[in-house]
């Protein structure tokens, strides 16, 4: 079960001249949670902003208001009223670093003291999708500010601050040139849009249909929309992303969930897609395990659409399709005109077994992000399960992706990734640290292979147990083809 944590973020905008301009802020590059992105400011809210509720308790707008401006604060130096009126200008700075240091007992003196909430204005909620443990359910806050008000962000966990149009925002991230949150990117695109007489009514109207199930709108590179559909998967993972990839050309890649009420939340989105003038192209499956597949025939049927895949995927999807279509290593799709125009938008197919035999990964040519299957996931590690899953064939695939000119790797488990070749990298040292472990664990002593996994893996759930043991195995078989171990009736040992 996903752990939800509640947090609060602000829309920073003011009119000059006429034109609406919004502040965001740069994330530190380092940060595991977005770092290098765009966002508005923003953060979980903290007991200091629950004075005098119980502890345990949801949120009330009142703390989550008390948030917005402890948040907007730390992170640029503006404070709304009714706290900027009552606090002099000599007392702003050393509040602001006692913050930054998470020292909130000056803040907590004058949040006892607050004679009424912040001027601040609900805009929406969005609870993140449950690709990841936690989950962050989030209030944006519209804050308008004065001519006067001159933000400041200081190094730290971000790096920079600026003003900017949001059509200018939207042109720069669809040339690839910045990350922008996706629930960032989301109320910016409501705002250019319909324009600032109507960014409430729009973003309250947007964040009642999330709630209501709409799929959400998570991009994290132009043409790539993210979908986590529940799915019977391995732990910790309880989804399957869904990926739905192109602009006016559309290839849905691994509709996986078996579930009626999350099939219909993904017709709902290419029924409207297809009714804008947009083209369902085909469906692709990365591969065939069950937790891909559970919807691909029901696709591909609603709107007469081809299935592509692997010929080994294509033969064991669990109900054969009308029109399936082979996909072999280097056969390209063509995606027609890339978001910021380009032609000859396209994606690669490429042969990854490994975790299976007839897994494939696509490469899309515009942004060089790579929706993976399950080559890698950022929520755990791959299973590999012989003899379908072969350990040296899989190493081999990542070693081959690593080669390639990549950035955003899309996992069928868990969030986007912004660097592919350094996840890839991280999982092929992890297969290396994991096989030396292996082979201390060895010696001329013959044991089986599940006696190693406690040795080799340390505490596991009793669920995962198995797993952990079919994964050993895999590493036990590259080391006996390699020479450096043998296989008996009895069970494995190091060569002399």
């Amino acid at each position: 079960m996903a752990r939800m944590r509640f947090a609060s973020a602000v829309v920073p905008l003011r009119e000059q001249s006429g034109r609406v301009e919004v502040y965001l802020v740069e994330r530190n590059p380092k940060l595991r949670f977005f770092g290098g992105y765009w966002a508005f400011p923003g953060g979980v809210v903290d007991q200091v902003d629950r004075l005098g509720s119980f502890a345990g308790q949801k949120p009330a707008l009142r703390e989550l208001l008390r948030c917005g401006m402890r948040e907007l604060f730390e992170e640029t130096g503006l404070l709304t009223e009714p706290l900027n009126s009552t606090l002099p200008n000599k007392a702003l700075e050393p509040l602001r670093k006692a913050l930054i240091r998470d020292e909130h007992g000056p803040w907590a003196v004058h949040m006892e003291k607050l004679n009424g909430e912040p001027d601040l204005e609900p805009l929406c909620t969005i609870t993140t999708p449950p690709f990841a443990p936690v989950l962050y359910r989030t209030q944006f806050l519209l804050a308008r500010l004065r001519d006067e008000d001159e933000p400041q962000v200081l190094h730290g966990e971000l790096v920079a601050g600026e003003f900017r149009e949001p059509g200018e925002l939207l042109e720069q991230w669809s040339r690839g040139d910045i990350l922008v949150a996706p629930p960032t990117l989301y109320l910016l695109r409501l705002l250019h849009a319909g324009g600032l007489d109507q960014f409430k009514v729009r973003a309250d109207k947007a964040g009642r249909e999330l709630e209501r199930g709409r799929l959400h709108e998570v991009y994290h590179t132009p043409g790539v929309l993210t979908v986590p559909l529940l799915t019977p998967t391995l732990p910790p993972a309880t989804t399957t992303n869904c990926y739905l990839v192109g602009e006016k050309k559309i290839y849905i890649v691994d509709p996986a969930t078996y579930e009626e009420g999350e099939r219909e939340r993904l017709f709902e989105r290419l029924d409207e897609w297809r009714a804008e003038g947009r083209e369902l192209c085909g469906v692709i499956a990365t591969h065939h395990h069950h937790d891909h597949v559970g919807s691909i025939h029901a696709v591909a049927e609603r709107y007469n659409l081809p299935v592509f895949g692997h010929a080994l995927t294509l033969e064991r999807l669990p109900e054969p399709p009308a029109d399936t279509r082979e996909l072999k290593d280097g056969d390209r799709l063509d995606l027609g005109r890339a978001p910021d125009g380009r032609a000859d938008w396209s994606m690669t197919a490429f042969h990854t077994p490994g975790h299976d035999r007839g897994h494939m990964v696509l490469l899309e040519s515009r942004y060089q992000a790579l929706i993976a299957g399950d080559l890698v996931s950022t929520l755990s590690t791959i299973i590999i399960d012989p003899p379908e899953g072969h350990l040296a064939t899989y190493l081999a695939s990542l070693r081959r992706m690593a080669e390639l000119d990549l950035k955003f790797i899309y996992p069928a488990h868990g969030p986007a990734h912004r660097n592919g070749v350094a996840l890839l990298n991280e999982y092929l040292e992890h297969r290396a640290e994991r096989e030396q472990s292996l082979l201390e664990q060895l010696g001329e002593e013959t044991r089986t292979h599940t006696e190693m996994v406690p040795g080799v893996y340390g505490e596991l759930d009793t669920e995962l147990a198995p797993l952990a043991a079919r994964s050993l195995l895999a590493g036990l078989i590259k080391l006996e083809e390699e020479g450096l171990v043998v296989r008996s009736d009895s069970g494995w040992c190091r060569t002399a």
